[in-house]
């Protein structure tokens, strides 16, 4: 490739990066405590209370079975509002983080669903709070299983940010449509393909270091 594809490539990187990273945090700041409702809200846990769950996990549901092209459009106007543009690496943010969230809430409570029920108990027993409950118990003990789950919706994240640069999103996924595929350059798309790859090999090796070292505390 010429020096100026490959500049080209490194920025569109470097905006994949961001995309993913700005979607990524605002989904485990925003996922976090909707797995920790679903949870405590479910039949027979510390908030139990059936049509909360019920309602919660439905919207849930709703965006997850979304798929996320369907997604990206129908939330144009949301994403206008919120950035001030619909296309470009800042407004791909705004459907990437809404798509994600659900999803990771949902690991989320899988993860916190493999606390042993019987330290809950004995956390009760010794008049712990329901906030201390979650914040002392069921996140610390479920910390190995929600950085998998972290690590899991990144990588998503990543195949998610590659399909909305097909629509003017940004990133690698807009460099591989307009230089790849409309301009027929295949060692462009080759390029953009192995460098995801890459990308996401790294992220998944970070994300296990991480469950590894915790796993071991």
């Amino acid at each position: 490739m010429s020096p100026r594809m490959i500049e080209l490539l490194l920025e569109a990187l470097l905006e994949t990066v961001v995309m993913v990273g700005a979607a990524g945090a605002v989904a485990i700041i925003a996922g976090l405590p909707l797995g920790v409702l679903l949870l405590i809200t479910g039949k027979g846990h510390i908030l139990a209370n059936r049509p909360v769950n019920f309602v919660v996990g439905a919207l849930v549901n709703a965006v997850r079975s979304t798929p996320f092209i369907i997604l990206l459009v129908a939330i144009v106007p949301l994403t206008r509002l919120i950035a001030g543009t619909s296309i470009g690496t800042q407004a791909a943010i705004v459907p990437l983080a809404i798509a994600a969230t659900p999803f990771v809430a949902r690991l989320f409570e899988t993860a916190m669903r493999e606390v042993d029920p019987g330290l809950v108990h004995a956390a009760q027993a010794m008049g712990a709070s329901r906030l201390q409950i979650v914040l002392k118990v069921l996140i610390p003990e479920a910390r190995p299983g929600l950085l998998a789950a972290a690590t899991v919706m990144l990588i998503g994240l990543i195949g998610y940010s590659a399909m909305a640069g097909a629509i003017g999103g940004g990133g690698l996924g807009d460099l591989g449509v307009r230089y790849g595929y409309q301009r027929f350059l295949p060692e462009v798309m080759a390029a953009v393909v192995i460098v995801l790859i890459v990308l996401v090999q790294g992220v998944q090796s970070l994300g296990d270091i991480l469950v590894r070292r915790f796993t071991r505390r």
